[in-house]
């Protein structure tokens, strides 16, 4: 019987799921992947093998709802009674917050769990339904090891200076920090920059999808980051707005244009490439579009990236490398040639053939700055911080 690692992505009404035969100490290889959405409507359930291959589904029928106890048990039993031979021996969860107690992944209990229930408030779109998920599958499996793995954990390398706000002492106190959002990806990526570009010390690295963010790294560690203290600030993302001045808020609570939920739904829900474009959160449709606006989100979106990474290499002294990652990253040829002919001016140079090809290696070979595409697999990392903590 093969021992086996399962990591949750627990959402609103959603459930995302990957399970890893744990083979060796540190060997895991991709059994199967899926999800259960559409829990208060319509609850589906899907499977596939490593290979996208159709492997399970089932559904609860329209009208159903179905709670997160009943998800988890769900794809706990199908992975242990469905794929043979499989004991699952311990489960990681992906929590975006660890706050100043939890600087890297830690096993799950209850304080653990009240603990993070007290940052639900800094990061209210994510760190809720994670801390369910989580609370769900120990009152179903009270005896299976539970591990949380931070996306806030890489960027406390940070320097101190950078993890600051200018506030005063009692509002930093009361948790006002750069906190960093998107480090699970960022580790990932960091652990392979160096199969690929093996001398480059200085990289900024870009996760675009429909959240955004850039990070820039030394010597594989975070040294700043785009994302804030909760996940609306940086760049402009699918429907999050991204940087904005405070000052511009103020006013539209004193003219009474939002109220403060109202307010926070806009900048989350209805701004980002949706707002600016009035078309769409998705880059591909925006990219098959032909209203100008749609280019113009775009546009916006691409100088975005340039100011941060003209800013980015200052902070690092200059740069070795950028990597491009996650599903824009990963696929958009366009909007990475856009940032790259705005980086003329400090080197790079940008074979277009190989950017058609999404890479890996898109830039020339005498470019001063090397650029690349490297898939991101925050799963595969969330099993392996499992993995370590469950099987030391």
């Amino acid at each position: 019987m093969s021992d086996a690692i399962v990591c949750f992505n627990a959402g609103s009404t959603s459930l995302k799921f990957s399970a890893y035969a744990a083979d060796g100490p540190g060997d895991l290889s991709l059994i199967t992947h899926g999800q259960i959405d559409g829990m208060q409507t319509d609850p589906r359930f899907v499977a596939q093998d490593a290979s996208a291959k159709p492997l399970a589904g089932h559904a609860w029928g329209k009208g159903q709802q179905i709670d997160h106890s009943t998800a988890f048990q769900y794809v706990i039993d199908w992975l242990q009674q469905d794929i043979a031979g499989m004991k699952v021996i311990g489960a990681g969860h992906r929590v975006v917050l660890g706050g100043t107690r939890f600087e890297s992944p830690v096993r799950i209990d209850a304080r653990v769990l009240d603990y993070l229930e007290s940052l639900v408030v800094m990061e209210p779109s994510h760190q809720a339904y994670e801390v369910r998920g989580a609370r769900a599958l120990a009152a179903v499996l009270p005896n299976l090891p539970q591990v949380a793995v931070f996306d806030s954990s890489f960027h406390r390398t940070m320097p101190e200076v950078a993890q600051r706000y200018a506030l005063p002492k009692d509002v930093l106190d009361a948790g006002a920090r750069h906190w960093g959002y998107h480090g699970i990806s960022y580790d990932y990526i960091s652990r392979q920059v160096p199969k690929y570009a093996p001398g480059a010390r200085r990289v900024i690295a870009a996760h675009l999808g429909g959240g955004a963010s850039m990070c820039a790294m030394l010597d594989g560690r975070s040294v700043e980051t785009t994302m804030g203290f909760a996940g609306v600030s940086g760049l402009p993302m699918g429907t999050r707005s991204g940087d904005i001045p405070p000052d511009l808020l103020f006013y539209l609570l004193r003219t009474k244009c939002f109220t403060d939920e109202s307010l926070e739904k806009m900048l989350y829900e209805r701004s980002g490439l949706l707002g600016l474009s009035g078309i769409s959160e998705d880059m591909r449709d925006l990219q098959a579009s032909t209203d100008p606006r749609a280019g113009a989100a775009i546009a916006y979106f691409v100088y975005a990236m340039t100011k941060y990474v003209g800013a980015y290499t200052a902070v690092l002294g200059g740069l070795d490398a950028l990597v491009f990652t996650a599903g824009i990253g990963e696929r958009s040829a366009s909007v990475r040639a856009g940032l790259c002919r705005a980086l003329s001016w400090l080197g790079v140079s940008l074979d277009e053939s190989r950017n058609a090809g999404n890479g890996p290696r898109i830039s020339t070979d005498d470019s001063r700055v090397s650029v690349w595409v490297i898939p991101t697999n925050e799963e595969l990392m969330i099993a392996q911080h499992t993995l370590a903590l469950v099987r030391p």
